[in-house]
C-alpha cells in the first residue's frame, strides 16, 4: 500500500480537494429542535439510526425516525420500554422490522449497562445486531471517538483510486494508520468519499470525466489510456 507519509500527503489532499467541492456534509444527521423540545439526547438518535440505516436506504430510515418522533419517541429509554409490537410498527419504514426492533432493544439494554462509560470496539462488536460499520459509526458519530467508519462506496474508491483491494478492517487501518486520529475529520472525509461515491465514483461505470480527483486515480487515468 506503499510509504505512510505519502499516503498520508495523498489522502490529506483528497481531502481537501472534496471539501472544496462538495462543501462541509455535517454527518450525522441529527434533529436538533426536536431533542431540545423534548429535553431527550441527540446521541440517541445516532445509535437509533446506526441500527435502522442497516441494508436500506437514510430516506427510509427517515421515515422510521419520523414514526419514532410522531407516535412514540426518539430515545433509547422508548426503545428499552416499548413493548415489542409498538416498537415494530415504528420500525416497519426502514425494513426487516422484525429484526431491528430486536437489535434496537440489544443496543439499548448494553448502553443503558454501560452507565455513561464509553464501550471498547471490541465490546459493541459482541452486541447483537451490531456489526463493524455499525460499531465505527456509534463510537464515530455518538461517542465521537477516532473510529474510521468504512463501507461499500469507501472500498469502491480505495479500489479504483489506489489500485488495490481492502476488506474492511485492512481498509479501516489504512485510513486510521495514515490520517492522526481526528473526530471532525473523519466524520468528514468518510461524508465526502461517500457523497463522491454516490455522485461520480459510481457502481458501474464512474463518472470519471468529470469527478474532483480525475488526474489522481488510477483507474480515471487508465480509462482516459483506453479512450473511455
Amino acid at each position: 500500500m506503499g510509504d505512510r507519509n505519502f499516503q498520508s500527503g495523498i489522502l490529506r489532499l483528497v481531502y481537501l480537494s472534496l471539501l472544496k467541492h462538495f462543501g462541509y456534509q455535517n454527518w450525522w444527521p441529527v434533529d436538533w429542535e426536536y431533542h431540545k423540545r423534548k429535553g431527550t439526547n441527540p446521541f440517541d438518535e445516532v445509535v437509533i439510526g446506526a441500527i435502522l440505516t442497516q441494508n436500506t436506504s437514510w430516506k427510509n430510515v427517515e421515515k422510521s425516525l419520523k414514526e419514532f418522533k410522531r407516535k412514540g419517541k426518539l430515545s433509547l429509554k422508548f426503545v428499552k420500554e416499548a413493548p415489542y409490537e409498538v416498537l415494530q410498527e415504528l420500525v416497519k419504514p426502514a425494513g426487516f422490522y422484525r429484526q431491528k426492533t430486536l437489535y434496537l432493544k440489544e443496543v439499548a439494554d448494553f448502553i443503558f449497562s454501560l452507565k455513561g462509560r464509553i464501550p471498547k470496539r471490541e465490546e459493541l462488536l459482541k452486541v447483537r445486531g451490531i456489526g463493524r460499520e455499525t460499531a465505527d459509526v456509534i463510537l464515530l458519530y455518538a461517542y465521537n471517538q477516532p473510529s474510521f467508519v468504512i463501507d461499500r462506496y469507501t472500498l469502491r474508491w480505495l479500489q479504483r483510486f489506489f489500485g488495490f483491494s481492502a476488506d474492511y478492517e485492512g481498509a479501516k487501518r489504512f485510513f486510521e494508520n495514515s490520517l492522526r486520529p481526528n473526530v471532525p475529520v473523519y466524520k468528514e472525509f468518510h461524508a465526502l468519499i461517500d457523497e463522491l461515491a454516490k455522485r461520480y465514483c459510481t457502481k458501474g461505470k464512474p463518472k470519471c470525466e468529470i469527478c474532483p480527483l480525475k488526474g489522481s486515480c488510477k483507474e480515471g487515468n487508465l480509462r482516459k489510456e483506453r479512450g473511455g
